[in-house]
């Protein structure tokens, strides 16, 4: 299991709900710690006892889990006097991935790692380490697969269930230990008998950092959640990655923000340790509800092109990446709107609709497939049959091995690369490598040929003849090789002009066929070479 590393460098925005709860936190301890006294001039003792217990979230490989819980006292605690012997830490060992509700309320003991001090648990959402004098005593826990997961079922309409984040974390603690203040005071005595649940709202690192929004789409709101990056500048254009959750995922009514926290499909994007670049990324993660993939999909490009209208973002480089259900949504967006996206990674997904493929190998879209050898939920058979049949629509249009091997890539990956037992979620092994994260974002829109294509068919005389029209609407000639059947024909077409060719065909039936246009023409100082495919009719002159 992989732990997200950081960096350590303050952000300036956090999530505003959770800094408002770690500032009641602090009031309302602060007025614990100093009671009224009759002579104002006498110092408060501090407040004995454990005062307050946090839990602090981060996101991983397999989703969001317990990695520190902060204690709070009553004065500045004696770090040198504390050991992680002095506690003990348990958590539910319940893993919705691997197990029924019904071990939700198990136990777990978690090992503390390390224990430091911070004059404010907020710094948590910023910084890797705040370590400083104060009165929070931050439990460190050993990065363990063993309890902590916060992610649980929510609702099951169907055999289908969603999911949402815990409201009721069994995160605990137990003081073994005497913990006392800088000044020698003892704060609390070890009471090992004394098991104290969490009183505050977590500390999400990563989650915190997104904002939660509505969008009203033509066909119904959409939830979101997006992330700007650090010191977002609107003069700049940023990358925009937009994240495709699994079936559980889709907005039930009480999971508001899950797709966050179920696994590292939004998260990922904005640590170094993940990526591999230090690049800005704008994140984009909608929540749609699950009513069917043809109408989220419409609902999710609305969307997007929203965004695109009110962010800085680079319009060559909107990418898509997908787990399980939400490949359904990409190839839907990629066959329906190409021309929003430069490529594409989909993880453990469901296969294509055949009609999808010749349009996404149409417009040369760049895809990457990954999938588990033994997906319990999705069979990789099916993910490999999308991706042959996405290479034979490139193969259909002509286009080199070479140049295939850069649209399409596949990945498959055995149980050995799972750290977890979760074969399906093949997004875990995919994002544990930069190199494919930095794959997506080496990707370009490619500047398109703009021209039309027409193709009639006619009796000419007794015969039944093809006509083939190009029309250019660029500012550049372009040359076009037209084919049909066995017989081929180049033609030049001037910038704004079309020019047509009857193709010769002494039969008088012509069967129903295709014609393929390849056109090359330079855009903005590029060298493109676009290729079409149309259909046409058959025809029988008497």
């Amino acid at each position: 299991m992989r732990r997200p590393l950081r960096t350590g460098t303050t952000r300036t925005r956090t999530r505003a709900a959770a800094a408002a709860a770690v500032a009641a936190l602090v009031a309302a301890t602060v007025a614990v710690a100093a009671p009224a006294s009759a002579d104002p001039t006498t110092p408060a003792a501090p407040a004995a006892g454990i005062l307050s217990v946090t839990p602090v979230t981060e996101v991983g490989s397999y989703g969001q889990q317990v990695t520190h819980v902060v204690v709070e006292y009553g004065a500045a605690v004696d770090t040198a006097r504390l050991t992680p012997q002095d506690f003990a830490v348990a958590d539910s060992v319940y893993n919705f991935r691997f197990h029924g509700v019904e071990r939700l309320p198990e136990l777990v003991d978690r090992q503390v790692a390390d224990v430091w001090t911070t004059d404010d648990p907020a710094r948590l959402l910023d910084e890797d380490r705040p370590a400083t004098t104060g009165r929070y005593v931050v439990l460190e826990l050993a990065d363990s697969p063993d309890g902590g997961w916060t992610v649980v079922v929510s609702l099951c309409p169907t055999f289908l269930c969603s999911v949402r984040v815990n409201p009721d974390q069994l995160t605990q603690v137990t003081q073994l230990g005497d913990v006392h203040a800088t000044d020698g005071t003892l704060l609390a005595g070890g009471d090992p008998a004394t098991a104290h649940r969490t009183t505050a709202e977590p500390i999400d690192r990563e989650v915190d950092q997104f904002v939660l929004r509505t969008f009203a789409s033509s066909t119904g709101d959409v939830e979101y959640a997006y992330r700007l990056p650090d010191d977002y500048d609107p003069a700049r254009a940023y990358p925009l990655v937009v994240a495709l959750p699994g079936h559980g995922m889709g907005f039930d009514g009480q999971n508001l923000g899950v797709q966050l926290a179920s696994d590292m499909l939004t998260t990922a994007w904005f640590q170094e340790s993940w990526t591999g670049t230090d690049e800005d990324v704008i994140v984009l993660a909608p929540q749609n509800r699950r009513v069917g993939k043809v109408t989220e999909g419409a609902q999710a490009v609305e969307l997007v092109e929203a965004f695109l209208a009110e962010h800085a973002v680079d319009r060559d480089r909107v990418y898509a990446t997908s787990v399980s259900y939400g490949s359904q949504l990409l190839w839907e967006m990629f066959s329906e709107r190409p021309d929003l996206f430069a490529g594409g990674l989909l993880t453990g997904g469901f296969p294509a609709d055949a009609d999808e493929l010749p349009r996404i190998a149409q417009a040369e879209v760049p895809l990457w497939i990954t999938h588990g050898t033994n997906d319990h939920l999705l069979p990789v058979a099916n993910a490999r049959a999308s991706y042959d049949g996405l290479v034979a629509a490139h193969r259909a249009l002509g286009r080199t091995e070479a140049r295939i091997a850069e649209l399409v890539r596949w990945t498959e990956y055995g149980d050995e690369a799972f750290t977890l037992p979760d074969h399906h979620l093949a997004s875990a092994p995919t994002y544990e490598d930069p190199a494919t994260l930095q794959w997506l974002l080496a990707q370009r829109k490619r500047p398109l040929a703009a021209f039309g294509l027409e193709v009639g068919t006619q009796c000419h005389a007794r015969w039944a003849v093809p006509t083939v029209t190009v029309r250019n609407d660029g500012d550049r000639r372009l040359r076009a090789l037209v084919v049909a059947g066995d017989s081929q024909h180049t033609l030049t077409v001037p910038a704004g002009k079309d020019r047509f060719h009857r193709f010769t065909h002494r039969a008088a039936q012509l069967p129903a066929g295709t014609v393929t246009v390849t056109v090359e023409t330079v855009v903005d100082g590029v060298p493109v070479t676009d290729t079409r495919t149309v259909a046409h009719d058959a025809l029988t002159c008497r």
